[in-house]
């Protein structure tokens, strides 16, 4: 019985040390995926960048709408006052500069 309960453990010891080096292999770079020279690499990386870009962009659009759709129209006047009172305030602090 005690020599039945080393060998199912030894196995599972050993099929557990299988599937962890089977799926520590799994993410290995292909050769395909790579690209041949540094203008393809760069090409790929400003692409990327270019689509992470646009979608900031475009949630920060979504959460602009959704900002506005919440206020109350009182509020949204107040906000538009105040705005448009620091904009006269940052514009006669660059003309006091000069």
């Amino acid at each position: 019985m005690i020599k039945g309960m080393k060998i199912i453990t030894f196995l599972t010891f050993f099929l557990l040390l299988l599937f962890s080096i089977e799926v520590s292999s799994c993410g290995t770079p292909k050769i395909g995926n790579t690209p041949a020279t540094v203008e393809e690499a760069e090409a790929i990386l400003a692409k990327q960048a270019k689509k992470k870009a646009k979608a900031a962009k475009k949630a920060k659009k979504e959460a602009y709408k959704r900002f506005w759709k919440m206020q109350s129209k009182e509020a949204k006047k107040s906000i538009k006052r105040n705005k448009r009172r620091q904009k006269k305030i940052e514009k006669a602090k660059r003309k006091s500069h000069y």
